[in-house]
């Protein structure tokens, strides 16, 4: 799972990521459930060539669905991190 493209599988762009993104230049991604801080670090700066001061990380549980039928199940679980570029590097993401 050393592959940037496995561990980073997407950017979240709402009001809070761009927030985040303008204040402190932090940015959110969707990563691989068992990436660890040291692997999504290195994807981002492989990836991006920024240089990365910190990584938080959050795991999330999928919501139930259709709990009264047979067909009961679940979203997918999957895992945030906020990632904290050094000052004065940006990321282009339009």
């Amino acid at each position: 799972m050393k592959d940037p493209q496995s561990i980073i599988q997407t950017i979240r762009l709402t009001e809070k990521a761009t927030m985040l993104g303008e204040t402190n230049n932090e940015y959110v991604f969707v990563v691989h459930p068992k990436a660890n801080k040291l692997e999504i670090k290195q994807a981002v700066e492989k990836h991006f060539g920024k240089k990365v001061t910190g990584v938080r990380t959050a795991n999330y549980a999928g919501k139930a669905r259709r709990e009264r039928r047979a067909d009961s199940g679940r979203t997918n679980h999957w895992k945030k991190a906020i990632v904290r570029l050094k000052d004065g590097e940006t990321l282009d993401l339009v």
